[in-house]
């Protein structure tokens, strides 16, 4: 009796990956803007640690300060370029190409750097809220959603991703793990907070 009970319960199709594709699915695609705060360490040593505001569900836009051990900068993201300049000063701003920017997190491309883990056995953690997805990949699976990420990425070997969704659709957080083959681990998380709507983000006066 038991047995036969059991048996007439089907389980929901595809478990945990079919609630994170229907969140992403039901997302809403308008722009909006986020706070964000992104921590790269290795070991216990922090390498960069960046702050500020930006734009999603866009082309990647926003306003940051990234700190090193060796400087402290403003930096300003356009869709063309990215200026940087040492905070507190009021020299000239030194230019880059946007895709300057990236770093080993697509981060315009985040609904569909999750499906890419979905796509690669994720493991989908459905007692967190927000919902928590892991996977292993590599610098080229990641290239196939992000070209300059992933050669940025191409010195390792793999790279075991975790990404929060939130019951909005929304990626709220991303962690890495970046191995390499002789070299000590790389974690690079990122988090976004106090979503409000998109922001104008234009050149900096004098640049």
């Amino acid at each position: 009796m038991l047995s036969a009970c059991s048996s007439s319960q089907p389980a929901p199709p595809n478990g945990g990956p079919q609630v994170v594709r229907d969140r992403l699915a039901a997302a809403d695609d308008v722009p909006y803007s986020a706070a964000l705060r992104a921590i790269t360490q290795s070991g216990h040593e922090q390498l960069q640690f960046m702050e500020g505001r930006v734009n999603l569900n866009a082309p990647f836009t926003g306003r940051t300060t990234d700190t090193t051990e060796q400087y402290t900068e403003d930096v300003v993201i356009t869709r063309q370029k990215v200026y940087r300049r040492a905070t507190g000063t009021h020299g000239p701003w030194q230019e880059f190409p946007a895709s300057a920017a990236k770093g080993g997190i697509p981060t315009d491309r985040l609904p569909q750097y999750v499906r890419l883990m979905l796509d690669h056995s994720a493991s989908v953690h459905q007692d967190s809220e927000p919902m928590r997805v892991s996977a292993r990949l590599t610098p080229k699976d990641i290239e196939s959603v992000d070209r300059a990420v992933g050669r940025n990425l191409r010195p390792a070997t793999t790279i075991d991703a975790d990404a929060w969704i939130d019951n909005k659709g929304r990626v709220v957080r991303v962690r890495q793990k970046i191995h390499f083959a002789s070299n000590p681990d790389i974690a690079a998380t990122i988090t976004f907070t106090d979503f409000k709507n998109a922001m104008p983000v234009n050149a900096p006066a004098g640049s």
